[in-house]
């Protein structure tokens, strides 16, 4: 089979690396997808697992790939409902994924692959708690957690490489995205999983932490479809990939019940004490992005709901 284009994707075990490699497989890249202890591909060769925390690896990954594009989707995360962790373990293994394998990548291509395109994943957390309604790429970055902190300075670190070393290094500041392959821990799946354990008798009650907290959701395969045409444009930028939109938790609880034939009030228990860290209010806005790439949702917030209670019950 022949190959029009090759690309590597840095996280490819999760939700965004398991769409993004499917996405671009329909489009007909030769794919090297990385994950911890592992490597997918679509071309036959070795599948080495490849440590990106080591530098001669990752080195040695891109000088004999040449990938023209690099998706770099690896992330560290710690949900505002798991335990807490240890302050320092917490911020050595968010600095060493965020930024420090980031930066093999990086250096990897300014030395061994100058026309290679890398994007990065960063968050919506990179603004903390703003004063603005709604964030774009001129919003101050002012984190307050270890997350939007080394996703920050991972941001900062794509400028640097493409401001100074000329690298099309280019930023997707993504907020909350959902599919049916979100890992359990999110609050989205914990919502639409408990529904239907209640509905199907095997759990009494959902226990969330706040009910009012506002997410900006959005529908996964149009980001990765975003990102895709992000590292495809003329220019290498920092780009919000967002819905635009707020709905509470609730708003989310309510419609998964009422799909599913639920009295929500009955199914659902508030509990502030499973909280572990602060939760914030944040809604993007992807104007620039469709203004320059075209892009734009394809599903809304109801469509999303949908999407995941389907594909959860098929």
């Amino acid at each position: 089979m022949s190959f029009q284009k090759k690309a590597a994707i840095i996280g490819c075990d999760g939700q965004d690396g398991r769409l993004l490699y499917d996405l671009l497989s329909r489009k007909g890249y030769a794919l090297l997808g990385i994950a911890r202890g592992r490597t997918r591909s679509n071309m036959s060769h070795r599948k080495r697992p490849i440590d990106i925390s080591k530098a001669r690896s990752v080195f040695d990954l891109v000088r004999r790939f040449q990938p023209h594009e690099i998706y770099y989707l690896a992330a560290f995360h710690h949900s505002a409902q798991d335990s807490p962790m240890d302050l320092l373990k917490l911020f050595q293994k968010s600095q060493e994924v965020h930024v420090l394998s980031l930066v093999n990548f990086l250096e990897a291509v300014r030395r061994f692959s100058k026309t290679t395109r890398l994007f990065y994943a960063a968050s919506s957390h990179v603004f903390g708690s703003p004063k603005a309604p709604v964030q774009d790429e001129t919003t101050p970055l002012a984190p307050n957690n270890v997350y939007g902190i080394t996703k920050a300075a991972g941001l900062m670190t794509c400028r640097h490489y493409r401001d100074q070393h000329g690298l099309f290094a280019s930023v997707g500041i993504l907020y909350n995205h959902e599919s049916s392959l979100r890992d359990p821990g999110f609050v989205s799946q914990k919502i639409v999983q408990g529904a239907i354990n209640i509905r199907k008798g095997r759990q009494d009650r959902l226990v969330l932490g706040n009910l009012a907290a506002e997410v900006d959701w959005g529908y996964a395969p149009d980001y990765v479809e975003a990102m895709h045409r992000i590292l495809n444009h003329s220019k290498a930028d920092d780009f919000v990939i967002s819905s635009g939109e707020k709905h509470t938790v609730r708003d989310f609880v309510k419609r998964v019940c009422a799909r599913l034939g639920l009295d929500w009030r009955s199914c659902v228990r508030e509990n502030r004490g499973v909280l572990t860290k602060q939760t914030m209010s944040l809604v993007g806005s992807s104007q620039k992005l469709m203004r320059l790439t075209g892009w734009k949702p394809s599903v809304d917030f109801e469509g999303l709901v949908e999407s995941m209670l389907k594909d959860a019950r098929s």
